[in-house]
């Protein structure tokens, strides 16, 4: 196992672990809630964790034809019509501290139509705990449990209404996921060093994704780079990279590009061809190049968020931190005062 700064890598094998263990509690709320018939599906986020939602939802829309929306939820409050939300909606949502303001407001507003809200949160203690219906406390928190966690509900739900036969084998499979992603961390890491050491103090950077890594491009950009770090950046969908953003491309400019493995991957290689011939500052960063022990190769898409948050979220945040020397927990204005 090779050491990374700044990451205690048994302490997250742990924390996997004791997320994967939650396993039973959550099928056996997903085969509870199989009782109920659902016209719809309604994800409530904030910042992070809409952008956690949605990947999920883009998975589930291959597999059936039922809606699955997702809410920001300091939105969804101020929405004076929300038509999708009916007594046959199945509502979820996640906060692991479970004091977020404007979920807690939208799990109000839902609780006030008379439909329950199911979902996450990190103790029984917190705010979020008290307005939902059968909540699964997952203290470690983590962008890659969550993922699991999203995914073990939805899936196990989709299993019972006939939409994804091979559950069983993908969950037992999951058991693998851990490990995987520590290997991609440590895979990445010289990686993430040198991408730090080159781009830390750029006054822009553009980061560009498709499909399932567009949200994952999204999280780093906002989550990471701006509120943890204070680094100023330009997210572009790969589909509108060539109607705007292409014109600010020079040597100037780093471009990182998020290669993902689903259908739009032909739009990520049509700016990778465009960038190479006209920045000297591209970084390609392809989720084909990690390679998975023990889970079929048929789950890789489902699984490309969880690979870009390993080495994005977690080695290349850590290696902007100590070349920016800014530390990753400290903000300017977030939750410091009301606002």
């Amino acid at each position: 196992m090779t050491e990374l700064r700044g990451f205690d890598s048994k302490k997250f094998l742990e924390n996997f672990d004791s997320v994967y263990k939650l396993r039973p509690q959550v099928e056996q709320l997903a085969d509870r809630l199989s009782n109920n018939k659902y016209k719809n599906i309604i994800m409530i986020g904030q910042g992070g964790t809409v952008l956690n939602w949605s990947p999920v939802a883009i998975y589930l829309r291959h597999l059936a034809n039922i809606p699955v929306y997702v809410e920001n939820a300091a939105e969804m409050i101020l929405k004076k019509d929300l038509r999708e939300l009916t007594s046959e909606s199945l509502v979820l949502t996640n906060s692991v501290s479970g004091d977020t303001p404007e979920i807690l407001d939208a799990v109000k507003y839902v609780n006030s139509k008379g439909v329950s809200v199911y979902g996450l949160t990190g103790h029984e203690d917190v705010p979020l705990a008290k307005l939902l219906k059968d909540p699964i406390y997952h203290p470690v928190g983590g962008t890659d449990g969550s993922y699991l966690l999203y995914y073990m509900l939805t899936l196990r739900l989709y299993h019972n209404f006939g939409f994804f036969s091979d559950y069983d084998h993908w969950a037992d499979q999951m058991a693998n996921l851990g490990k995987n992603l520590l290997k991609f961390r440590e895979q990445f890491d010289d990686r993430a060093h040198k991408i730090a050491e080159k781009y830390y103090n750029a006054p822009l950077t553009m980061l560009v994704g498709s499909g399932m890594t567009w949200n994952p491009v999204m999280l780093f950009s906002m989550c990471i780079l701006e509120e943890m770090q204070w680094v100023r950046t330009r997210p572009v969908k790969s589909s509108d990279f060539f109607h705007g953003p292409l014109e600010i491309v020079d040597n100037t400019l780093p471009v990182f590009l998020i290669k993902g493995e689903d259908e739009y991957r032909p739009l990520d290689e049509r700016v990778e061809r465009f960038i190479k011939k006209f920045t000297n500052k591209v970084e390609v960063i392809d989720s084909k190049d990690f390679i998975f022990d023990g889970i079929d190769d048929k789950y890789r898409v489902m699984l490309s968020p969880a690979i870009f948050s390993s080495i994005l979220d977690d080695r290349l945040a850590y290696w902007y931190h100590m070349y920016r020397g800014h530390d990753l927990d400290f903000r300017r204005y977030y939750r410091q005062f009301d606002y």
